[in-house]
């Protein structure tokens, strides 16, 4: 059961990732590995495929990725990658390496995804993203897996909470519940 509507391309600015139930989106040195053998809603990357004009990231993903691009081959949308040295990333089609500040940042992104989504996929710029009140929707799909260690989806030590409202027909503040039992091995 998904209790989500599809995502439109509205012009937003995602905060978007696949997390494990313990909330990390990235295994230990950004591995994704643990992805495999999960699946989501038919016709999930097909939607996003056609929702997403551009993505927006961080420079240890990308060069963790090896310059890989999300969703298949048919995606082709322009990838911007935040760093602060530009001048040592490995150039490759289609990414443009940014040095300026965040709302700059989402601008280039948003004019570049032409209308459509602006998918944000680094936990690092997304948590600065929201302290600046530059993310429209966050959009998690929950893996039932706990990987115990790796990147968060948010890490913020220290930092106020953000509060935030379920998108769709429930109560904004409602809490969603997943139920899981351990797989037998």
């Amino acid at each position: 059961m998904f209790d989500t509507e599809p995502q439109t391309a509205g012009g937003k600015v995602l905060f978007h990732f696949t997390m494990s139930l313990d909330g990390f989106v990235a295994g230990p040195n950004h591995r994704m590995d643990w992805m495999s053998g999960f699946t989501g809603r038919p016709g999930l990357e097909e939607e996003y495929e056609r929702t997403t004009g551009a993505v927006l990231g961080g420079r240890d993903g990308w060069d963790a990725s090896g310059g890989g691009r999300p969703y298949s081959d048919a995606w082709e949308g322009p990838i911007f990658v935040l760093t602060h040295h530009p001048e040592d990333a490995t150039p490759a089609d289609g990414v443009t390496f940014l040095n300026c500040d965040l709302a700059e940042a989402v601008r280039i992104g948003l004019e570049g995804a032409g209308g459509k989504n602006l998918e944000v996929m680094s936990p690092t710029v997304g948590r600065q993203l929201l302290e600046l009140g530059l993310i429209d929707e966050i959009d998690l799909h929950i893996t039932p897996i706990l990987l115990g260690e790796g990147i968060r989806l948010y890490d913020n030590p220290g930092g106020a909470p953000i509060r935030l409202d379920r998108v769709g027909d429930c109560e904004p503040t409602s809490e969603v519940n997943v139920r899981y039992r351990p797989a037998a091995p």
